[in-house]
């Protein structure tokens, strides 16, 4: 479920003609009259005790997820499928050296994932598809009765972002993107931080993700997948969510705040074609690309409170690897790249303070210590053993599959994926409109204003409730 499907979009952006691509990347942003279905905030359906779960898309993030999931207590895989019936096999092979169970096989064209969403014995649709796959599988999946869990990013267009969030309603199945970042030690910390008034009322964050992926791009086997496909169309932020998930649960949105607009800035693009230059033969037809992916986009949202979040998206810099993952407050601040800080205000020093504050190695060890996530302080060693990106990958697995045998609402819901993903063409719209402000649609339709807080805010979890004894690692 690999490969590359263009749209319109896609062709328009190829084609170079910038207000013909421009406009084919533009979709209605304002709000849509009335909601096909009861709000899924809180969303929860009854305890599943045991979890039967299909895997779409046997590649790298498909691979990972067939080794983690068997270790999760109360998950069985059922069935496996991508358009490659070797990846299928063989993801289906991990799945029986593990278990002792073959799950079966769906393989072989592009439209047999129905087959297994159709399928009786699946109740959860675990997708790992190509960003443009994501949809069209997440939407059917949710038309034959299965809850799905999307990797990221789940959305890159308004218009999708609401069929999304329409078809959840309708269906009243969860749609919950997989974004393992708001599950690392550092973003659980900087959570319960502000869970705990500890930094004060937010004023700003910053996320990104600055990591080298021109090895990737040039890759002779990675050359005409569609990931290259899509930076040579599209400009703008199209990998937001692992930076900008983590703050948008501190800052409560959709949740009594919302955001509200953003602009966007494209710099220049060398890096993909320097390397191009530096390491591909003279035929590679690598070397002639021209790349539309900017080196470095920035993009500024601002929220219905007035609060900040600036984000960063570059992928051709030979930086070291970071997510900025900043968080602000009136009384103090977090910043976990390149190492994580913690500067709380004292009381005390107010008055007389010089404004020239620093952080300091022991505080930040002490409020590390003692005000650790309860969800990681219960099972953040389990997950460092299973891993997955230092286990924050089987961390998440745990807590939707805990709350779905629980009866409980998952920690995100389909509000909050579209929101995150909207910056994809919210900001590719802004960068090639001179930064102009684009506004965000509310996709929630007023339900943001209710001031609730999502469940990883307090993590409901009790070891208790599963075998662990199951968990091989």
């Amino acid at each position: 479920m690999n490969e590359m499907r263009f749209g319109r979009r896609d062709f328009l952006a190829l084609a170079g003609a910038s207000a013909s691509a421009l406009s084919g990347c533009a979709s209605m942003s304002g709000a849509r009259g009335g909601a096909s279905g009861a709000p899924m905030r809180n969303f929860a359906v009854a305890p599943m005790r045991h979890i039967r779960v299909g895997v779409v898309g046997t590649g790298a993030r498909g691979t990972g997820a067939v080794r983690r999931l068997p270790k999760v207590p109360g998950i069985e895989i059922v069935a496996v499928c991508d358009i490659r019936t070797a990846f299928a096999e063989k993801a289906a092979a991990v799945v029986r050296q593990a278990t002792g169970k073959a799950p079966r096989v769906y393989a072989g064209d592009a439209a047999v994932y129905k087959r297994l969403c159709d399928a009786a014995d699946v109740d959860v649709v675990y997708n790992c598809t190509s960003w443009d796959a994501h949809v069209p599988v997440a939407l059917y999946a949710m038309r034959a009765g299965k809850h799905v869990l999307i990797e990221v990013p789940s959305a890159m267009y308004i218009e999708d972002c609401w069929a999304l969030v329409e078809t959840a309603e309708a269906t009243r199945r969860h749609c919950m993107q997989l974004e393992n970042c708001c599950y690392g030690e550092e973003e659980l910390l900087a959570l319960n931080l502000c869970r705990l008034n500890m930094l004060g009322e937010l004023i700003h964050g910053e996320g990104a993700y600055i990591h080298d992926r021109r090895w990737q791009i040039f890759n002779d086997a990675q050359w005409e997948r569609w990931r290259n496909h899509w930076n040579v169309a599209h400009g703008g932020n199209q990998y937001s969510t692992h930076g900008l998930g983590p703050i948008a649960l501190d800052m409560g949105i959709n949740r009594g705040d919302r955001f509200d607009y953003l602009v966007s800035v494209d710099g220049v693009q060398r890096g993909y074609e320097a390397f191009a230059a530096a390491t591909l033969a003279a035929d590679n037809p690598g070397r002639a690309q021209r790349f539309r992916m900017a080196d470095m986009n920035v993009t500024t949202i601002r929220t219905a409170k007035g609060r900040t979040i600036m984000l960063q998206h570059d992928v051709t810099s030979p930086r070291p690897y970071s997510r900025l993952n900043l968080i602000a407050g009136t009384k103090g601040v977090l910043r976990a790249y390149p190492r994580l800080d913690i500067y709380l205000e004292k009381a005390d020093e107010w008055p007389k303070t010089s404004g020239h504050h620093v952080f300091d190695e022991k505080t930040t060890a002490f409020l590390k210590e003692t005000y650790r996530h309860p969800l990681y302080r219960q099972v953040g060693e389990i997950a460092k053993k299973v891993g997955g990106h230092g286990g924050m990958d089987f961390l998440m697995d745990l807590r939707w599959a805990y709350c779905l045998q629980q009866g409980l609402p998952l920690d995100t819901d389909v509000y909050d994926l579209a929101s995150w993903c909207a910056v994809s063409e919210l900001s590719e719209r802004s960068a090639r409109s001179r930064s102009a402000s684009i506004d965000f649609p509310d996709f929630t339709r007023g339900v943001w204003k209710q001031q609730v807080n999502s469940n990883l805010m307090d993590a409901e979890f009790d070891l208790t409730k599963l075998d662990f004894a199951s968990v091989r690692t």
